[in-house]
Order: C-alpha cells, then sequence, then structure tokens
C-alpha cells in the first residue's frame, strides 16, 4: 500500500461514519437543512417576495413557495446573470453552471459559495464510502481519469461560468491533482473525437485505477484504446478497480463495456446534477442510492402522476413511500426555491432513504394515454436482451401515430452492437415485457389501440452522428431513451 492509500484509509472510514450516523437521522437532517435556508435567504430579493421572515413550518412554506422550473424562475436567474447580489442567496454566487434546456435554451444554475462543497465532497463521499466497504484504499496510488466536458470558464459579470464537470474540476484539491489525467491542456479542447485521440495517448501508458464518466462516452474512449493496442482495457490498465458513472442508468451499457474490459468490474452509481448533488452509491451490497440528506438540500417530491395537476400533492422526505414514482423538488443553499429540476424518482428503501432514477418527467409517451416513462423501456430492453443475446450500443423510443392504413404503434430505433438471431422475436418480447410493465400499454393493445411495438435497426454510430449534428458530442450529453414527439426519432432514419 502506497503513502497516499495510507493517508486515505483513516480518513475514508472517518467520513464512512459520518455518514452512516446523518443517514441514520434523515428526518432531522432535512428539518436542520430547511431551518438554515430559509433563515439565511430572508433578506434575498426571493426571500423578501415571498415573505420568508414569517416562515416557521414546511407547510408555511408551501403556502408562499410554489412549485418552479426554470423558466419560472427566470426572472431571478436573470438578475443574478447580470451581476445582481442578493437575488435568491446572499451574495453573488460563486459560479454559473451551464446547461442546456429545452423551452429556456442555456440554463444558467447559480453555484454559491455555501453550495459548492454539496458538489465535491458528495462526489469525494462516494469514493470514501467505496473504499471504506472494500478495502480498495490503494485506487489513490494510481491515476484517475474523469470523462468530461471542458474545464475552461468564461466570466458573465464577474461570475465564473461554464459546465458542471468543469466547474467541479477547478475544485479539485491538490493531492488529487497530482494522479488525474489526461492534462489541463487536453481537458480544454472543444472537439470530443480530436480530443478523445488525445486522452488515449496521454493515457495508454499510464497506470489508471479509477475510470469515471457517463458509459457511452466511456466505450468509445475503450474503443480507440482497443483499436490502438488491440488489447482488453485489463489488460491495458492491469490495475484498472472501479468504474464511476453517473447521467444514465448503466445497465443497458454493462455488457458491452465488460466485455471491453474484459472482465465483471466493480462500479459506483452518482447522482449528480447541475442544481446539486442529489444522491449516491453508499454500498456494494444494497439496491439504490443514497439521498444527499445532510449537504444543503431540502427535498420535497410531487407524485408524477400527478405533476401536471393545477394543485399536486406536495411532500418532504418524511412522507414519501416505497414504489411510489416522484417528481423531485428541491430547496437549496445555491438559492434554488421549489425548484423541479426534471427528474423522477422512485424510493427503494428507507432506512436509509435510497432511490433509483426513474425518468424525466418531460421524456415519456402519453401519445394514447400510456404515460410510458425511461425506467420501464430501459427494464422490457434490459430483459429482452438478455433473453435473445442481443447486444445494444444505444436506442430510443418514440410514438408513430400516423402509421397510415395500420394502427399506431411505438417505434424503437436501436442500434446494435451484435443484432438478435431474430429480430421479429426480439419485438415480441419487448412488447411482453413492456405490457407486463405498464397496465395502460397493455390496455392499449389489447384494446387494439395500439399495434404490438416495432424495432428499427439502426446503422453502426447512428447516434454518435446524431449527437455531433446537434453539437452535443462527448461530455455530459446524453440522448433520451424516450420521447412524446417524433424530433429525435425522424432525425436519426433521414440519417440513416
Amino acid at each position: 500500500m502506497g503513502l497516499k492509500a495510507l493517508l486515505i484509509r483513516p480518513y475514508a472510514n472517518y467520513v464512512a461514519r459520518k455518514v452512516r450516523q446523518w443517514s441514520a437521522r434523515p428526518i432531522e437532517s432535512q428539518e436542520a437543512i430547511f431551518q438554515q435556508i430559509i433563515k439565511k435567504a430572508q433578506y434575498t430579493a426571493f426571500g423578501k417576495d415571498h415573505d420568508f421572515a414569517s416562515i416557521k413550518t414546511y407547510e408555511d412554506f408551501k403556502q408562499r413557495v410554489s412549485i418552479a422550473d426554470y423558466e419560472q424562475l427566470k426572472p431571478y436567474f436573470e438578475r443574478i446573470k447580470h451581476g445582481e447580489a442578493d437575488v435568491t442567496w446572499p451574495g453573488k454566487p460563486k459560479y454559473l453552471a451551464k446547461t442546456s434546456g429545452t423551452t429556456s435554451g442555456t440554463k444558467y444554475i447559480p453555484i454559491t459559495k455555501d453550495s459548492v462543497g454539496n458538489h465535491f465532497y458528495s462526489a469525494q463521499t462516494a469514493m470514501m464510502l467505496y473504499m471504506a466497504e472494500t478495502g480498495q484504499y490503494n485506487i489513490m496510488d494510481g491515476q484517475l481519469i474523469f470523462l468530461s466536458g471542458s474545464p475552461e470558464l468564461s466570466v458573465v459579470n464577474g461570475i465564473h461560468t461554464g459546465r458542471l464537470s468543469g466547474i467541479v474540476n477547478h475544485e479539485i484539491p491538490a493531492y488529487l491533482k497530482g494522479n488525474q489525467v489526461p492534462s489541463w491542456e487536453t481537458n480544454c479542447m472543444d472537439d470530443w473525437e480530436a480530443k478523445l485521440d488525445q486522452i488515449v495517448e496521454e493515457t495508454i501508458s499510464k497506470d489508471l485505477t479509477l475510470i469515471s464518466g457517463i458509459p457511452p462516452w466511456v466505450q468509445m474512449y475503450f474503443d480507440r484504446l482497443q483499436a490502438r493496442t488491440g488489447k482488453p482495457i485489463k489488460d491495458i490498465f492491469p490495475n484498472f478497480k472501479v468504474f464511476v458513472y453517473g447521467g444514465v442508468n448503466y445497465e443497458p451499457y454493462r455488457a458491452k463495456l465488460e466485455q471491453s474490459i474484459g472482465k465483471s468490474l466493480p462500479s459506483v452509481e452518482t447522482y449528480p446534477a447541475s442544481e446539486g448533488f442529489i444522491a449516491y452509491q453508499d454500498t456494494q451490497t444494497e439496491p439504490g442510492l443514497l439521498l444527499n440528506v445532510n449537504s444543503g438540500i431540502f427535498f420535497e417530491f410531487v407524485p408524477a402522476n400527478e405533476y401536471f395537476n393545477e394543485s399536486p400533492t406536495r411532500i418532504s422526505l418524511k412522507d414519501v413511500q416505497l414504489g411510489v414514482n416522484y417528481a423531485l423538488i428541491i430547496n437549496s443553499n445555491a438559492g434554488l426555491w421549489g425548484y423541479s429540476i426534471g427528474d423522477t424518482v422512485k424510493f427503494v428503501s428507507t432506512k436509509p432513504y435510497r432511490l433509483v432514477v426513474t425518468g424525466r418527467i418531460k421524456h415519456y409517451i402519453s401519445a394514447f394515454g400510456e404515460h410510458v416513462i425511461g425506467e420501464e423501456v430501459e427494464q422490457a430492453m434490459l430483459q429482452a436482451a438478455q433473453q435473445t443475446g442481443a447486444k445494444i450500443t444505444e436506442y430510443t423510443v418514440a410514438p408513430m401515430v400516423d402509421a397510415g392504413t395500420e394502427l399506431p404503434y411505438h417505434e424503437w430505433l436501436v442500434e446494435f452492437e451484435q443484432p438478435p438471431a431474430d429480430m421479429q422475436y426480439l419485438a415480441q418480447l419487448l412488447d411482453e415485457q413492456m405490457q407486463a410493465l405498464n397496465i395502460y400499454y397493455k390496455d392499449l393493445i389489447t384494446g387494439s389501440v395500439l399495434q404490438p411495438l416495432k424495432i428499427t435497426p439502426l446503422q453502426k454510430g447512428a447516434f454518435i452522428d446524431y449527437m455531433k449534428s446537434q453539437g452535443k458530442l462527448g461530455g455530459q450529453n446524453k440522448v433520451p431513451r424516450l420521447s412524446n414527439d417524433r424530433g429525435i426519432a425522424d432525425k436519426l432514419k433521414i440519417q440513416n
């Protein structure tokens, strides 16, 4: 065991003890955060507009602050972006995180001096917990790679602004920077494919022990390493110990990634967002991600099937139930209030509170009232692919409403690494799985409103070409698993 591993061991065990302590008192932790952030923000513009000074309880808060998305809170964010202080949090934010929006174009999410630790220390905590549980402290003796966007920041009215992955790069402490690859210059490259080639050059002879990134982009990195060497990843990096990921469900990518690696490998899942670091995997033995209840965020939850109602049910952590699909709402020391981040989650444990991400509140198919969500299509594809031996590179699903003389259907556009021997059988299994997972979909099929789904195979590289055409190749970008319109599907078919 090297020097860094020896030094990190007591710290990792200290972190693990602290996490066990606060995760055993989640409701108390949430109440303390609620009181702290309300008190601190009461003299901001938002606090004055919503009478924070009179808020004593969560019920008071719900009466004064409505659920809102970025577009609804944009007037406040624009004031922050233009350099005004004390808008939604005291002072000016330390950073503005740029992220892609739908109706709003580019979004600018504040990261304050109080909230920046939520982003960095939560990621660090996930790794400390992994090392404390497994004893793999020697990860710290090797080199670490985080496949991410550029760390270059611009300055907007005195506030450093850039992608979240780039911002976090600036907060990495010196003891980790010495282990980090690739170089700063390479990380700053904008062209993802050229950047990937340079990353291969810089890392191919390194002793990588940890690799982190969104699975499809890590797969591209592995493909280029293998094209260069002809070797599996385990032979290129024999001390590669753990894969850290977030942003998408790993399961659709696991088989291909592990085939590239040459063996199965432990993984740690994280749930970061520009709005806050929501949760992380705290153990290798239990499902779900530990909700980050002690890191400056007060969480609220709305049953997903009520989200678009005029007065949806709105609850705090103490009232959540297992197995219910909730839209996630956050209030935080970043100055976000009643903020819907657009994700849906489902709790798999309440002792402690662990959840899984089930999809996006606006990424669903309900062209006929079926309300199919991301979790369902991912489960169906995983089961059907396993049964047929198909290996999937990427896929997305969209409704085909106007099918001419045929009944409408759901179209699955799939790029295969290895197609099934019988494509029709794969489609049949997928449809059976979807009917088992979604009763509304089953009713539409049995009632002859919809015909069974159809698969459209796409050429290799179709999704990479699509992302490139949208200017979203690499970094933290990902293809939506499903859409309620044909915007993505039709573009993929045109270029196929």
